[in-house]
């Protein structure tokens, strides 16, 4: 019998609960996947909480890697004992088994592991939007990523270095610093004691920023657009401290003709190309060494409530797994 952390109702991390669930068969276009890791992002405790409201009652997790059991019909490129990871289509990670569609899934590299595979798929893919596509990042430029000692901010500290960026980033504690600092941030700014805003201005010499990559939210999204250049982006992809909240879209105008966007890895990712291009490309930095996915964390997939705590808490850093 297959066993997965399911939730009748929204709340803390007490609501989660490792439940036996009824697992059918793969249908057409679908692959019965045994799963190996599971990833933990922060999106996950937005649902459990009700803040992002899912139909209740619900499994949770998008992102994980595994070995194929079976192929339904009308599968073309995978075969059972494949390796393959995912992130996005339906939620339900948080499982031993599941069923997915095929279309969904892509085959994992030799020289890549599981727990691997399942750390960086959405925060990897959500870096990968972030520097080569929503702002392409281009050689010379300097940047400000938001939580960068967390799991995309790791991430892109290193991916936009690998790019030929100067990264400004902000972290919680000197803790957090020196790992952000070992992962290609240059510049680590301790929110909590220093003004963001004005040591942008001294590390920039007045000049700003072209882009500011923000998933705190709340607490940030004004000292963000404070921190932008004229025409400058600014990237509101999370909001880990709280919504944002209504804007009032003339302070863009007032500062400097300003760009904002709200994207998502789904929007990123909707076909199939795009999905196996995200994949490829970040397989690539991760295999030529210029991207490094280090898990600092696991717990048992049956532990979830715990892990839940302790992301909440701020008690983790970069990735974080859970093993089946």
């Amino acid at each position: 019998m297959a066993h997965a952390i399911r939730f009748e109702k929204s709340g803390g991390p007490d609501v989660l609960s490792w439940q036996q669930v009824q697992l059918g068969k793969p249908g057409h276009g679908q692959v019965r996947l045994r799963h190996t890791a599971v990833g933990l992002n922060y999106i996950d405790t937005y649902q459990r909480s009700g803040l992002y409201q899912l139909p209740l009652p619900s499994g949770l997790g998008s992102e994980g890697a595994g070995v194929v059991e079976e192929v339904g019909s009308g599968v073309s490129g995978l075969r059972p004992g494949d390796r393959v990871a995912y992130a996005g289509g339906p939620i339900g990670a948080y499982a031993d088994e599941r069923v997915m569609p095929a279309d969904r899934l892509v085959p994992v590299p030799d020289g890549i592991t599981d727990q691997q595979a399942a750390a960086m798929m959405l925060k990897g893919m959500t870096a990968w939007y972030l520097v080569r596509r929503t702002h392409p990042i281009k050689r010379g430029e300097t940047i400000l990523i938001h939580a960068a000692a967390g799991g995309v901010g790791l991430i892109v500290c290193q991916w936009a270095k690998h790019l030929g960026a100067t990264v400004i980033g902000t972290v919680g504690d000197e803790e957090k610093a020196r790992l952000a600092r070992q992962n290609g941030c240059d510049y680590p700014i301790l929110y909590k004691h220093e003004d963001l805003v004005a040591k942008v201005n001294e590390l920039t010499q007045g000049k700003k920023l072209p882009v500011v990559y923000d998933s705190v939210g709340k607490d940030t999204f004004y000292k963000s657009l404070e921190c932008l250049a004229p025409l400058g982006l600014m990237v509101s992809f999370g909001q880990s401290s709280g919504a944002v909240g209504p804007v009032d879209t003339g302070i863009l105008a007032a500062k400097g003709s300003l760009f904002l966007t709200r994207p998502t890895l789904n929007t990123y990712t909707a076909s199939r190309e795009d999905l196996l291009t995200a994949a490829r490309e970040l397989f690539e930095v991760v295999q030529s060494g210029a991207v490094k996915i280090v898990v600092n964390q696991t717990y048992p997939l049956r532990e979830a409530a715990q892990a839940h705590r302790d992301l909440e808490g701020r008690k983790t850093t970069g990735q974080t797994v859970l093993t089946v």
